[in-house]
């Protein structure tokens, strides 16, 4: 069997991330969940989605502890689809072991495989893979990223670090289809984050899941003009994601999704001291200059081109968070396909021309 080549490209790319939200006292049992999740990332293929990302937690409310291993279970199943993380907690593993997953997923795959590393927006992996010692968060996430960007380069590495022991030419394998490996950074509210991405001329990904999205667009300026500066502007590569939900009209959307992501939102809020969330300001996040995308496929794709406005991004995520019913995921997930991403590519290719 020959798997088919992965396609170039787009100029714009869409598509979906998910942390594999899971009931453990719901009607869905975590292997159906599993089958649901692999069911939404074929049909994500199949209709013409570039990207589907998992990420990675350790929890109980999901089931991606171990996204290369979701990941490759859809490579088996799919054709052209990106397959990523979203993203892989860097602090808390061996950047040795992320490699030889992703350059494994991307054989499996043929050549479809990312990665997406960050510091992580939840910090359950540090006390289960690090203990109770207190932690230099963004020294520990920059020199595993130092590290694994060197195995990016070379079969047989030398390097030294303060976490973890030193590598003295030893030979890492297999090597991945892609050269190199893909490597995104994702960023949420931290400038040094997007300084670093600039630097080190890596594509980002940054999540803006509340607020105004022009509150955010300094983290674009400060990306692009760090890798200018840098001598890396040729590789600059912008993601927007975000949460969201596409029906067939925009009050349906609204009135299936809000309790969902309500739910979510107010479960993480009382771990982290937040107000609940209310429908005012539900609402208020759908509006065009909000930072939902919850709505009818017009409504989605003119949001996604107002934010490019902005941006002016190369990619988009959306994120559908909580538990819904498979079948209207599913039907989300065709609508992104079939209606949203073609009125988006074709309004990007016109901007681009």
């Amino acid at each position: 069997m020959t798997l088919p080549a992965p396609s170039e490209p787009r100029p714009f790319e869409l598509g979906l991330h998910s942390f594999v939200d899971f009931d453990p006292a719901g009607a869905v049992s975590a292997p159906q969940r599993v089958r649901d999740l692999l069911e939404e990332i074929v049909l994500a293929d199949q209709v013409g989605l570039d990207v589907f990302g998992i990420g990675e937690h350790h929890r109980p409310d999901y089931l991606a502890s171990s996204p290369a291993t979701l990941l490759a279970a859809a490579a088996s199943l799919t054709k052209t689809i990106r397959l990523s993380s979203a993203v892989t907690v860097l602090g808390t593993d061996d950047p040795v072991r992320v490699f030889q997953q992703f350059a494994t997923l991307d054989l499996i795959s043929g050549g479809r495989a990312e990665i997406m590393a960050g510091r992580g927006s939840f910090a359950e992996s540090f006390p289960l893979f690090l203990g109770q010692q207190p932690f230099e968060y963004d020294a520990l996430f920059a020199e595993k990223l130092d590290l694994l960007l060197k195995l990016r380069e070379d079969t047989a590495v030398h390097w030294q670090g303060r976490h973890r022991p030193p590598l003295t030419g030893q030979e890492v394998y297999p090597r991945p289809a892609q050269t190199p490996l893909p490597l995104w950074l994702g960023v949420g509210g931290t400038p040094e984050s997007a300084l670093r991405a600039g630097q080190l001329g890596l594509p980002m990904a940054l999540a803006i899941i509340g607020g105004l999205p022009e509150q955010f667009a300094g983290f674009a300026e400060l990306y692009r003009e760090s890798a200018r500066r840098s001598g890396q502007s040729t590789k600059v590569k912008l993601s927007i994601n975000s949460h969201g939900f596409v029906a067939g009209s925009a009050q349906a959307a609204a009135d299936m999704y809000f309790p969902a992501h309500a739910a979510v939102m107010n479960r993480i809020g009382r771990e982290r001291g937040w107000p609940p969330t209310t429908r005012a300001q539900f609402d208020a996040g759908r509006t065009l200059r909000g930072a939902l995308f919850v709505g009818d496929a017009q409504q989605v794709a003119e949001k996604i081109l107002y934010q490019h406005e902005i941006f002016g991004h190369q990619r988009f995520l959306l994120q559908t968070v909580g538990i819904l019913p498979h079948a209207q995921v599913m039907r989300s997930i065709e609508l992104l396909g079939t209606e949203v991403a073609p009125l988006v590519r074709a309004e990007v290719a016109r901007r681009n021309s």
